[in-house]
């Protein structure tokens, strides 16, 4: 952690810089920081700006540019936030944020509005009023530990949030949503491992986004912990010419079963402010599920969703969910029956106005 990659003069040192990366670092301004690992930027091309893990931590002047239908809260999460670092947007189940670091920043970062801001401290006073609304209201039964990501605390003060989570007898299920596995895989020690088989029932979410990121060190690291006993599931965003084309996805697919990942869910990219150039059209996620299906087992299909803007919650692009369009605009029915858009130009139709941001 204290030696990733965080600054444009750092970086050029090791990346052949394109204008729009060197633009977009010489900015500055309220981007999402910068910081990538030493180990995944190994795994960087050096003199291909189009390589698609690079793409995903590197950032480009598109970032400052706002399109119609984005947002810094697309999912409404502060709307939702009774306490500091707690979202309740589901009846029984909440977010919570332990803090906002993360060991290396995705550039379409749904939470880039906080993360990397220092705003959200790890301190057991704050982490405290999270637990005592949790104790306080029985209906929750599922907490998720995000951020920020949860596996860059200490181990000692994991361990001593999930003994308090377990400790409250109405939560029977927690989870940990995390991509340290995939970008700092060598925090997955035995001794890290041996504290998370405490806490069973635990499962984690691990977040991949492409192949190449299904290294030997990746594949120790899920070893360790489904030797654990910690069932793994996978969350990936669809993202343009990074894994939007059936042979990429499929690759990727097989590769997290082989690791004894479950795909889980494949998110279409939230509109988070200046991610246009990472979101695809949702029909060219349904035409990659069609090419999935059949052509792989059914364990490695993920469940397509939209995290609706506005509070509306993960939405699966099925029939009943999907009502039509209006103009540039899905419209998508939630759990709750209430309506949301999501924004999905289709191609064809002229080009969005975009604004600085």
């Amino acid at each position: 952690m204290r030696h990733r990659i965080r600054t444009l003069a750092k970086l050029e040192t090791i990346l052949e810089l394109s204008d729009a990366e060197r633009a977009a670092l010489g900015q500055g301004g309220d981007l999402l920081p910068l910081g990538i690992t030493p180990y995944y930027m190994s795994l960087l091309d050096p003199a291909d700006p189009q390589q698609p893990l690079r793409r995903t931590m590197v950032p480009v002047h598109q970032e400052f540019l706002r399109t119609p239908g984005e947002a810094d809260d697309p999912l409404g999460e502060d709307e939702h936030t009774p306490v500091p670092g707690i979202v309740h947007r589901y009846p029984d189940r909440v977010l919570f944020l332990v803090h906002d670091h993360c060991a290396s920043y995705c550039r379409y970062c749904t939470r880039s509005r906080v993360v990397g801001q220092g705003e959200l401290q790890p301190d057991r006073a704050r982490l405290s009023l999270g637990l005592e609304y949790i104790r306080n209201t029985p209906q929750i039964r599922d907490v998720l530990l995000s951020g920020g990501d949860p596996l860059t605390l200490s181990d000692d003060k994991l361990d001593w949030l999930l003994g308090e989570l377990r400790s409250i007898p109405h939560v029977q299920f927690v989870r940990i949503g995390t991509m340290v596995p995939v970008v700092m895989p060598q925090r997955i020690t035995p001794a890290l491992v041996k504290m998370l088989h405490k806490h069973h029932p635990l499962w984690l979410s691990i977040h991949f986004t492409h192949p190449d990121e299904c290294t030997p060190e990746v594949v120790r690291a899920c070893r360790r912990l489904s030797d654990a006993g910690i069932p793994l599931g996978s969350q990936t965003v669809l993202l343009k010419g990074v894994n939007d084309s059936v042979p990429v996805m499929r690759d990727l697919l097989h590769r997290q079963l082989m690791m004894r990942v479950r795909p889980y869910y494949l998110y279409q990219c939230d509109p988070i402010s200046g991610s246009a150039h990472f979101r695809t059209t949702v029909q060219a996620g349904l035409d990659l599920m069609r090419g999935l299906r059949g052509h792989t087992t059914g364990y490695a299909l993920p469940t397509y969703v939209i995290d609706a803007p506005g509070g509306g919650g993960k939405i699966p692009l099925l029939p009943e969910s999907v009502l039509g369009r209006d103009g540039d605009s899905l419209l998508l029915r939630s759990y709750t029956g209430k309506v949301h858009r999501y924004p999905d130009p289709q191609p064809g139709r002229g080009v969005a106005r975009c604004e600085s941001a």
